[in-house]
């Protein structure tokens, strides 16, 4: 099975919430939209590992992430274990990859490249034009995206995290 970490980066301009979604571009795969994410390497923590996945897509660095406030890391005889309550957690139970994945609303910094590590087109998205988007051609995300988003959408508001939670990298 593999682990994957999933970036819900927003931002406000104008007063107008907003996502960054990016195209997909694996040789041999659909093109759709994803968020920016992708799978951790073994022992690899996930806050890391989603920094990493981002900077990697999109050239973004993460500056806040929601829920980053629960982190916990605890030592046992046996290993090294962390803890953090992230906004979604994924299965697939049926498709062409085992995997789960954990999604975390996050903030960034910098300015996105055009393309990046098997990602182009990236583009901030207005979270109305989002939910258009999802009503009208679910199929138009990658697979493992569309119930992350679809619960984005359904979550109780259009408040951007900073107005729920705090959680602060530096």
């Amino acid at each position: 099975m593999y682990v994957n970490v999933r970036a819900m980066i927003e931002r406000v301009v104008k007063g107008e919430l907003q996502l960054y979604l990016q195209i997909r571009d694996k040789p041999n795969q659909p093109k759709a939209w994803e968020l920016p994410g992708g799978q951790l390497e073994e022992y690899e923590s996930m806050i890391d590992g989603l920094k990493r996945e981002v900077r990697e897509e999109t050239g973004l660095e993460l500056t806040r992430i929601a829920g980053k406030d629960t982190y916990l890391q605890v030592r046992t005889n046996t290993g090294l274990l962390e803890g953090i309550q992230p906004f979604a957690v994924y299965q697939t139970l049926e498709g062409p990859i085992d995997s789960m994945g954990v999604y975390f609303r996050c903030e960034a910094e910098g300015i996105a490249l055009q393309s990046g590590d098997q990602a182009r087109d990236g583009r901030w998205v207005p979270v109305k034009e989002l939910k258009q988007m999802a009503e009208q051609d679910l199929e138009a995300f990658s697979w493992i995206d569309s119930v992350g988003i679809q619960l984005y959408l359904q979550s109780e508001d259009d408040k951007p995290f900073q107005q729920l939670e705090k959680g602060d990298l530096r």
